[in-house]
Order: C-alpha cells, then structure tokens, then sequence
C-alpha cells in the first residue's frame, strides 16, 4: 500500500498507480523531501527531527553536495554543474556546523541559536527549488508562482507549522514563496543544461547562477530571518571589538570538508571592513569568495568534487555527535 503527500493510497499490494497532481501537492512532496533529510525514523517509521543542529548543518552540506554532483533523488549525472550554488552552499554549510561545533560557541546561545535558525530555514526554501526541478522540470514554471507554506497539503503543513522557529520564520522569508532571483537563478539552470561541458561561456553562466541564488539566499532568507534579528545583530557588531572576538566564529569559509586548512588559497576571509548585518557589505564578501571557489571550481575540479563527495557522506550522519548543549 502506498500513500503520497495528498493521502491518496493505492489498496493493491506490490502494484503502483499514476497519480497526477497537482501544484499544491507537489511542493507539499518537495518540502517533505527537505523535512525526512533532517529526520531520524524508528523502527515503526515514525520521523523525528534531528535534535543537534551542528548535525543538521552537516546533512545539510551532504544535500547541498548531492544535488550538485547529481546523486540526489531525481538527479542526472549528465547535467552536472547546472547547480552550481549547491556546490558552494555546501561548503557553507560544513562552515555553519563547524561553528556551532566550537565550545565558545556553544557558549553564546544567540549566536548559536541565530546560526541554526538560518541554516536551517534556508534548506527548507531552497532544497525544495532543486527537488522540484530534479523530479519535474516541466511543470516547474507553472507551479513556481504557487508555493507556498500556507497551501501545503494539510499532513505536510501540520509538520511545517511544528518545525523549529516556523512561527517567527515563516513571515519573515514570505512563506517560502518565490522571487525575481530564484526565477532568474532557475533561468540559468536552464541554460546551462542546455549546453556541452566544454561549451566556453558555460563557467560564466554557472557563476551567474551562484550569484543569482546568492542574493535570494542572502536577501530574501538570511536578511530578514537573522541579520534584522536585534539580538543576533547585537553579537555581531560586538564580536567586532577586539576584546570579544574570541568567542565568535571567523568570518571566513575554508573550501574543504574539514573544519581547517592550513592552505591559504583555500580559505576564503571576510575584509576586516565587513558588516555581516548589512546586506550589501556582505554580499561583496560572498561575491569575492564565489570568484575563489570559482576559480578552483576550474582549476582543481578533481579536488573540489572529491571534497563534496566526502560531504555527500554525511546524509545519514547520526544524532548526537559531538554533543552541544544548547538545541531549539
């Protein structure tokens, strides 16, 4: 017996039936694609949301990895590339877990809390995107003016409302609606499956394409979800003095799946000018690290896409290691 996201449940053992849905009941599958990445089951299949973020940060990297190296579901190792985002957004990902996995860290529960929300609000709007293009590019237009958190189907938006934070998030990221730069970031998608892998404009339209989801993940996600947050944006600009800095991450993202690198040219740093809180003092910083990673994108592709196949590993990565003590 088999039940999709709508409830609609075929009573014929071993046999499958085709079911069309609709645009609703689609993105209700796509969201609860992203939900079961960050979810542990038992033995009566029951789902539960994993309890350490650090974790969740890291199956989020491994998602990211997958769906760029086209070993995701619905993914088509002859496309490679087209996602170039997910690739970035990876390593971004490993650097989120990596923070939140230092104990100074830990220590600072806004930061950490702050680090967790967008880390994990942002795979829940973008993941879906690619899961939807992955599986059914042909109603991909149609259905992407209607998502929309608040029509899934009742099942999925029961656990949507249940999520961490989902309350306060939800409106402040439009209920995981669309925009210009996900319409533009989706554009590229197309254009670059439609060329060779040797086609020479092709590098430049993947960075046009991590650009274009950079803004949408930095603008329309990040911004208004932790970045106009008074009491995340008060850790930021006091991790600017001298005297507290120690007890913030970095700002800086190493294109590795370790947590360290003693290889400069694979650590991208913010400008000691940066304000993480201001959108456009932080896109510059994005903007120099994605010509880095382009750069070795090109240049080092063998170790780049070895670094995200490592990452990739870490979609079941169990709950609870290393422990923190500060969860949602």
């Amino acid at each position: 017996m088999a039940t999709s996201a709508s409830g609609v449940t075929n009573p014929r053992f071993n046999s499958c039936v085709e079911v069309q849905l609709d645009c609703s009941e689609m993105w209700s599958l796509a969201q609860q694609h992203a939900y079961s990445r960050l979810t542990t089951f038992t033995d009566e299949r029951k789902g539960q949301l994993l309890s350490f973020a650090n974790v969740r940060a890291r199956r989020i990297a491994a998602t990211y990895a997958r769906f760029y190296l086209e070993t995701e579901d619905g993914g088509s190792p002859t496309k490679k590339g087209r996602y170039y985002w997910m690739a970035l957004g990876a390593f971004a990902s490993k650097t989120v877990a990596c923070s939140m996995e230092l104990k100074r860290v830990q220590a600072l529960p806004t930061v950490y809390n702050g680090l967790a929300r967008g880390n994990f609000w942002l795979f829940m709007d973008i993941a879906p995107w690619h899961w939807y293009w992955n599986k059914a590019p042909g109603s991909f237009w149609k259905c992407e003016p209607q998502r929309n958190a608040q029509t899934c189907v009742p099942q999925v938006r029961k656990v949507i409302d249940i999520l961490p934070w989902a309350k306060e998030a939800l409106p402040k990221i439009n209920y995981l609606k669309t925009n210009p730069f996900i319409q533009k970031g989706f554009q590229f998608v197309a254009q670059i499956e439609a060329m060779t892998a040797a086609e020479k404009k092709r590098p430049a339209k993947q960075l046009e394409q991590l650009m274009a989801i950079a803004e949408h993940e930095q603008g329309k996600v990040l911004q208004p979800l932790i970045y106009e947050d008074k009491d995340f944006v008060f850790w930021v600009e006091t991790q600017r003095y001298k005297s507290v800095s120690w007890a913030s991450p970095a700002l800086e993202i190493s294109f590795t799946s370790a947590c360290k690198t003693d290889d400069p040219t694979l650590v991208s740093t913010a400008p000691s000018a940066t304000r993480l809180e201001d959108l456009q003092s932080r896109m510059f910083w994005i903007g120099k690290a994605a010509i880095q990673f382009h750069g070795l994108m090109q240049t080092r592709a063998a170790y780049m896409e070895g670094e995200l196949r490592k990452m990739a590993e870490w979609v079941d990565m169990p709950d609870g290691s290393p422990p923190v003590f500060v969860t949602p």
